[in-house]
């Protein structure tokens, strides 16, 4: 049986994770840390993840980049495996992760969902054969209490396909400042925000005389709660290391 704490508990993504957790038998959450919101559930909930009584096995963290410092720190100390599904994180946050990871176990994504790693794997193998004859742009969707911009998702599929181009490629996320043709060497993300979408993804390759365009939506936060469940359990007893969906998918 796993032992799982939650960071972020108290939020929607917490809720739903702890709720997967209920359903199986694998696995169970020991403890919450959120510093707003109430109790819920069966296990203790608290401020601060130095706070937990009870080393967690596993921890998934979808809380808010600055708690960055002290998960990675407790975790560190600790010697406990962490599953981080937080974006918005800056190059040298991410740069932080990857230190932690020659200590520690680390699972990191932009998305836990198994059918957006599918897709960048498609997108990268468009890009393959399609090579610089087709522009690339990439739209994302999500609902409008997402603070970041582009998503995390839709940086992750951008770079994707930047490295089977050879990283020949730059980013350009607002056209609305930009008063010139658009340059062949650019991948443009484009950013929609409104109501309760879950989240959605569309990579766009316009050539001449004809358009691919490949796409993902989510209709529920729980395939993303079952692929950070997933990817806990996957983690617990690894040796220290950067984990991504990858791992997960070919174990």
């Amino acid at each position: 049986m796993v032992k799982i704490a939650i960071t972020g508990a108290c939020g929607h993504m917490g809720r739903v994770i702890a709720g997967i957790i209920g359903e199986r038998s694998d696995c169970t959450v020991c403890a919450g840390i959120d510093k707003a919101g109430e109790k819920y559930g069966d296990f203790p909930l608290v401020n601060s993840v130095f706070d937990i009584s009870e080393k967690p096995d596993v921890i998934i963290d979808f809380s808010h980049p600055s708690a960055l410092p002290d998960l990675l720190n407790y975790c560190k100390m600790n010697a406990v495996p962490l599953v981080i599904g937080t974006t918005g994180y800056s190059d040298e946050e991410k740069a932080q992760i990857t230190a932690a990871s020659s200590s520690i176990p680390v699972f990191f994504t932009f998305n836990m969902s198994l059918g957006i790693n599918l897709l960048a794997e498609l997108a990268k193998k468009a890009a393959q054969v399609l090579g610089d004859q087709f522009d690339v742009e990439i739209v994302e969707k999500h609902h409008n209490r997402k603070k970041d911009a582009p998503s995390g998702t839709a940086i992750m599929l951008a770079e994707a396909i930047n490295e089977e181009l050879g990283n020949s490629k730059h980013y350009i996320y607002d056209r609305h400042a930009v008063r010139r043709p658009r340059d062949k060497n650019e991948i443009g993300m484009s950013s929609i925000r409104g109501g309760t979408i879950v989240g959605e993804h569309d990579i766009i390759f316009a050539g001449h005389d004809e358009v691919i365009t490949l796409s993902h939506s989510a209709q529920s936060r729980e395939v993303f709660a079952v692929g950070a469940v997933n990817a806990a359990v996957f983690l617990s007893g690894k040796p220290a290391g950067l984990y991504a969906m990858g791992d997960l998918i070919n174990s």
